[in-house]
């Protein structure tokens, strides 16, 4: 799999919430850059399940579809009477 990447704009985003993170809930200063190596961690390690997750709720999804489709389908033949 090819890893995560985000726009600029977004990386940058979460690269300073997560510096905010820091300093509010740890009391700790952490720089721009191991701010963004510790998001770089984080999409490595978690991304593969997070995007793993996202595929198996579109399988549900597509299935639950495609079944009312058939229903769809279904209720257009013709009846015998």
């Amino acid at each position: 799999m090819k890893p995560i990447k985000l726009p600029k704009e977004q990386r940058d985003t979460i690269t300073e919430n997560i510096r905010a993170y820091f300093e509010a809930e740890r009391g700790e200063s952490i720089g721009h850059l191991a701010a963004d190596s510790l998001l770089e961690f984080f999409l490595q390690e978690l991304g593969p399940a997070i995007y793993n997750g996202a595929l198996g709720d579109c399988r549900t999804l597509v299935g639950q579809r495609m079944q009312s489709l058939e229903d769809d389908i279904y209720a257009l033949e013709w009846k015998k009477r």
